[in-house]
């Protein structure tokens, strides 16, 4: 069957179709908005709004783009919806706290994404915690292009820029995670 086949029977509101779907795509979903939230329980809730978006909105899907890159833009939407919450959750604790109606959140670097090898967790989680301090576009550009290896053209399609739009994402966040991170590969 098609790709063309396949969006037909879920637009038809087919279970199996659906189920093969989230079989198929759950890995990708999960690891991408892991990426950008960098909290395991966090990710499994996004996860399934993004599907749940997805099977409402599939009768919607023109086909301008391909399936994976619809996917990917509903994961990577969901997910910053997500941290905007959450920013906006701790700008609020840290308001309480400051006016002494509540204690100030502490951050913790406790982050580890699946796919890092074990004795890199501690680099990997210095890592994630500087590339919060991108911009959304610079994280989302380095986490779709090195933890989802997707290229430079599939990610433009995904963001909907262009190829050297994202070249200059990229550059930006290697430059800012270069500063970010010197004092961590530098030696005493």
């Amino acid at each position: 069957m098609n790709e063309q086949e396949f969006i037909l029977l879920l637009q038809k509101g087919d279970q199996q179709a659906f189920k093969q779907l989230v079989n198929t795509w759950q890995n990708m979903v999960y690891n991408t908005v892991l990426g950008i939230v960098q909290d395991n329980q966090e990710a499994e809730d996004v996860s399934q709004e993004v599907f749940i978006q997805v099977y409402q909105s599939i009768k919607h899907f023109r086909g301008d783009a391909k399936l994976s890159t619809w996917l990917y833009r509903v994961s990577v939407t969901k997910a910053l919806d997500a941290e905007r919450k959450k920013k906006s959750k701790k700008r609020l604790a840290n308001l309480k706290s400051w006016v002494g109606l509540g204690e100030k959140e502490e951050e913790a670097v406790h982050f580890h994404h699946p796919g890092v090898q074990l004795d890199n967790k501690e680099r990997a989680a210095v890592l994630f915690k500087a590339m919060q301090k991108l911009s959304d576009n610079q994280r989302i550009a380095f986490t779709l292009i090195k933890a989802e290896g997707l290229s430079y053209e599939e990610t433009a399609d995904i963001m909907n820029i262009t190829i050297k739009a994202v070249e200059a994402l990229m550059h930006r966040a290697k430059e800012n995670l270069r500063k970010q991170l010197q004092h961590f590969y530098t030696p005493d």
